[in-house]
């Protein structure tokens, strides 16, 4: 099954990709695909992603959360401002 990838902010920067399709069982912990991303995208993106809150199919969501088939998963760093 196909996950799409979608980085924000410092998340897209330290990926080095704003979207990416990546390829994880159905039902597998967001988590697992946290790993997978960090593996592929090196420690950079694996130090932001600690930092970051994640919307699966535009609901927040926690790393135990279970990535459905053809899910879309939001990375988003915190965000400055006011």
């Amino acid at each position: 099954m196909s996950v799409l990838v979608r980085y924000y902010a410092g998340a897209a920067e330290a990926a080095g990709v704003d979207e990416e399709r990546v390829e994880l069982g159905s039902g597998r912990p967001l988590a697992e695909l946290l790993d997978l991303l960090t593996q592929r995208h090196g420690q950079r993106l694996g130090t932001v992603l600690p930092a970051c809150s994640f919307l699966l199919d535009a609901t927040s969501a926690g790393r135990e959360a279970p990535v459905g088939a053809d899910a879309t998963v939001d990375v988003l760093p915190p965000f400055a401002g006011g």
